[in-house]
């Protein structure tokens, strides 16, 4: 039975085709065509593929008509020249042609060669390390850099070329599975004809069989017509699952020829589909393209969405990038082994200490989906080790590696079987389980491209690391017993507490009692927060053991750090490397975007314990590691506590806050734009119209609203006012029909708000809401004159010096830690957005600048009288001059708080306020105010 070839077997071909061609006399036709075909040969690609002189496309210069040498389609297009021709014209004669192929057809490479040289260009390299020339007489020491015609993958990872290679793929398998959906084949069947046709396709392009098997197969052994395809393949995979010593004798010879593949791929009996013209169009469509190019992490994501509809569309936007996942990977494990690495280039004993260390790594991601974090986890640990294994050959010599059986697998210490999931649905735990052999298969021809040997394609070794079943449910130890080698990962779902199932919140209920939860409020936070209980639970002996979760923001901010910071504590964990908030997306336009963080944490008495932070200018850039002393789990380099929830402010000389007023009145005490005039027009109503402000309303300045604030109103006003009778009856009508009782008790008093909070000075503002895109909450003062609505947060009595603390830097750093979140945008509540604020207590002078800086952003807002403070604050449209004052505001503020002008940004800032809090809090000057009486509504 035929096998891929090896790279051994490669190199001897290359020597043998230089002995043949190096003087070779001829026709240059009939040479150039004996030329590409012979070459082709060293590397084992068949004519079943490889069109020569046969595919005429349209040039992109001219417009006429061309001949292309050879194509390999989605994999390479060759040149031919006479002896002496400039291969760089002939290169671009070939780029001329690649304008007029298909998508599927589109290169990678183009080859070009005069019969006395050759000329190499990757389409998806860099300019500089995209070309590569060699001689014919050193054909053979060059000939790895061809050996993609054989299937062995090159070693570059994540590219976009493979980004757009894997989007691809992807919808040729989903166009795939639509026939076989509409056709009436049932879904579990088809998920595993998928399955082993992704894998037939892969294996067919990336040597794990002789090269173009599997179309070869598709080619002549099935009817155009697709009326025997699903027999045909049923038959086919069938032998693939069957060891050859027992197969049958009288096998067709071709179905004879494919290999033994065994690792539960073809295990399980399968319904046999029916076909027809246009299904077989499809797979073979399918079958031209070139796989071996795909990422297997990107593409499992891929697959995985083709079962639905809407994902179907839209394929490409729905999928974590690599790039991201390298940021969970990385400053987990990945940087400090490839330090070691560096570290001991000249150490043979410490090299060989690091292969065996990492042999010990265990690996588990118990929301695994269809397993792109094992997969790129895996795909990494084992390139380092290949570098590692290059590095000792290289200390050794070239003979160190006779004798020495790498392609003997147990020699390998990284190895699937450390890679453990759990996933919730079958599709995507085969998904990752696939994935995991493809990528394992990359990794063995990177090996052996390197070293000249490496393991057998085949048979595969059966994956029953993926556990599929509610990992919420699950004893972990059952999967991957728990130790100090453990390391837990992944992108728990994103969930809000608001949307929640029952049978979530259930889950929820689960994992809390098994930690201890006590007096903390575990029901308000996000469902991946379960798995953070989960992962406590399950290393609480394990203290060695490392845990890295991508997560929603939400849960290192307000009331839901105030539940995990303790909850961390109590087990004994701390956190190691955060990446603070960016966006979690792909690429690809319209694509979905979460705006999520990285928190990697471990016990406390880990000894190799170090923090490292990661922030973003641009939440859709680079990020930017900073260094740290220390780091919580508010992602800021401080001490990880807790600030008290307070009903008043900790700093004397701060204004009080609290919530505007609230009407409660079915709409009837509000006075809209278009019932102003009505309303004005009433003698007996107009005394008592007063403008009324919401959050919405103070940032977009509409609607504009009024209410009739009938607070100490004359009574015979109101006994003279039809429109009024009619409003407040209006009102008592509305409040009867509430479920509350406190609102029911208003409707005799109809004339007043439900809530009066209503200030009798001056006072400040901000809106209770305001988007998190804003680099500063604007707020603004309003004369008692001015109803403040319950959206509002106001600050009665409060200066322009406060005014200037109130809209700097500095507060948004505790904002953004400490506020609630409604959606991603920024809730206040002055519990612990402000009240617990350690205020520095300002001199005069200092209050006297603290009013100036206020003052030039108003006067800076005055500039543009007809923007709203929304259209100023936008986060693209503020203008400079506005920009440039509330960054010397914010000079000032830092200069307050820590005695040098500016500060670099909110994370040194927040470090600041949170020692400061510590400072305070320790000193205890903080007091808890008695709580106040909670007002009715």
């Amino acid at each position: 039975m035929a096998k891929p070839l090896s790279m051994n077997e490669i190199r001897i071909r290359a020597a043998r085709f230089l002995g043949e061609w190096k003087n070779s006399p001829g026709d240059e036709r009939q040479d150039a065509q004996s030329f590409v075909r012979d070459l082709l040969k060293v590397y084992g690609v068949t004519e079943t593929r490889a069109a020569f002189y046969e595919k005429r496309v349209k040039k992109a210069s001219s417009g006429g008509q061309g001949y292309i040498d050879a194509l390999i389609p989605g994999l390479a297009l060759i040149e031919m020249k006479s002896a002496g021709k400039n291969l760089v014209v002939a290169e671009q004669q070939a780029l001329d042609y690649v304008n007029g192929l298909t998508e599927v057809e589109s290169p990678r490479w183009i080859l070009t060669s005069d019969f006395k040289k050759f000329r190499l260009l990757d389409l998806t390299a860099p300019k500089g390390e995209d070309i590569a020339e060699w001689k014919i007489e050193d054909f053979p020491k060059n000939s790895d850099r061809l050996a993609f015609f054989a299937g062995y993958g090159v070693r570059q990872f994540a590219s976009h070329a493979q980004e757009q290679a894997s989007i691809s793929a992807a919808q040729l398998m989903a166009g795939l599975y639509e026939s076989l959906e509409g056709s009436g084949y049932d879904d579990h069947s088809a998920s595993v004809f998928l399955v082993r046709t992704l894998f037939a396709l892969y294996a067919d392009d990336s040597g794990v069989w002789e090269r173009d098997l599997f179309l070869q197969f598709l080619t002549d052994r099935t009817s155009e017509d697709g009326s025997d395809l699903g027999a045909q393949l049923s038959m086919l995979y069938q032998v693939m699952a069957t060891p050859v010593g027992e197969r049958q004798k009288n096998l067709d010879e071709l179905m004879a020829r494919f290999p033994y593949v065994n690792g539960g791929v073809f295990e399980e009996p399968l319904k046999i589909p029916a076909f027809n013209a246009e299904m077989r169009g499809k797979l073979m469509d399918a079958a031209m393209y070139n796989w071996s190019s795909i990422s297997p992490a990107i593409f499992g994501s891929l697959f995985q969405a083709v079962k639905d509809k809407t994902a179907r569309r839209e394929l490409g936007e729905h999928y974590t990038t690599e790039t991201n996942i390298l940021k969970v990977i990385g400053p987990m494990f990945l940087d400090d082994l490839r330090q070691r690495f560096a570290d001991h280039q000249h150490d043979i004993k410490k090299l060989e200490g690091l292969r065996e260390d990492m042999g010990r790594m265990r690996f588990l991601d118990p929301a695994c989906g269809c397993g792109n974090f094992l997969v790129v986890a895996y795909r990494e640990m084992r390139a380092l080790d290949l570098a590692v294994l290059e590095r000792l050959q290289a200390l050794r010599g070239k003979g160190w590696q006779e004798g020495t059986m790498f392609f003997d697998e147990t020699l390998l210490p990284v190895r699937l079987e450390n890679f453990h999931g759990i996933e919730l649905e079958e599709w995507p735990a085969r998904i990752a389980a696939t994935a995991l052999h493809l990528v394992e298969h990359q990794a063995n021809q990177a090996l052996e491209l390197a070293l000249g040997v490496g393991p057998d394609p085949l048979p595969l070794n059966k994956i029953d690391t993926i556990q599929v079943g509610n990992a919420l449910h699950m004893d972990w130890n059952s999967v991957l017993p728990a130790s100090n080698d453990v390391y837990v990962l992944g992108n728990p779902p994103f969930i809000g507490m608001n949307r929640m199932t029952p049978e979530q919140q259930k889950d929820n209920r689960l994992v809390f009692t098994k930690v201890d939860a006590k007096g903390l409020r575990t029901g308000r936070l996000d469902y991946v927060a379960c798995w953070y209980a989960k992962v406590m639970d399950y290393l609480r002996y394990a203290g060695e053991a490392r845990v890295a979760f991508v997560s929603t923001n939400s849960i290192t901010q307000g009331e839901q750090a105030r539940t995990m910071v303790p909850l961390l504590d109590r087990h004994g964990f701390a956190v190691d490397f955060a990446h603070q908030t960016f966006k979690w997306t792909s690429e690809a336009p319209k694509a979905a975007v979460v705006h999520c963080i990285v928190v990697g944490f471990s016990g406390k008495t880990r000894r190799a314990r170090k923090t490292r932070l990661f922030s973003y200018k641009d939440i859709a850039g680079e990020p930017i590691e900073k260094p740290t002393s220390r780091l919580n789990f508010y992602l800021s380099d401080g001490p990880d506590l807790v600030p008290a929830k307070l009903t008043a402010p900790a700093v004397r000389g701060m204004p009080n806050a609290h919530k505007g007023s609230q009407p409660t009145d079915g709409g009837h005490l509000l006075v809209t734009e278009a019932e102003y005039p009505k309303v004005a027009a009433d003698p007996n109503a107009a005394p008592y119209l007063r403008r009324f402000v919401q959050g919405k309303d103070m940032l977009q300045g509409k609607p504009l609203r009024w209410c009739l604030w009938l607070k100490d109103a004359n009574p015979a006003h109101i006994k003279a006012s039809a429109l009024l009778h009619a409003r407040l009856n209006g009102v008592k009508e509305a409040r009867l029909e509430s479920p509350t009782e406190s609102v029911k008790e208003y409707a005799n008093q109809p004339g007043l708000f439900t809530q009066d909070r209503q200030p009798s000075t001056n006072y400040f503002a901000l809106p209770e809401v305001s988007s998190e895109n804003r680099r500063w909450i604007p707020g603004r003062f309003f004369t008692p004159e001015t109803v403040a609505g319950n959206k509002l947060i106001i600050f009665p009595q409060a200066e322009p010096w406060h005014a200037a603390l109130l809209q700097s830097s500095m507060f948004m750093a505790w904002v953004e830690t400490f506020a609630g979140r409604l959606k991603s945008d920024i809730s206040l509540s002055p519990g612990l957005a402000y009240f617990p604020v350690p205020w520095p207590i300002p001199n005069k002078n200092q209050k006297t600048s603290l009013a100036e800086a206020w003052q030039k952003v108003e006067e800076a807002r005055a500039a543009y009288p007809t923007s709203t403070l929304s259209d100023l604050y936008d986060e693209y449209a503020m203008p400079d001059r506005l920009l440039r004052a509330h960054q010397s505001l914010d000079a000032v503020v830092d200069g307050l708080f820590s005695g040098r002008k500016k500060l670099s940004d909110n994370t040194e800032r927040l470090k600041v306020l949170l020692t400061a809090y510590e400072r305070m809090t320790t000193a205890g000057q903080l007091t808890m105010p008695k709580t106040r009486r909670r007002a009715r509504s």
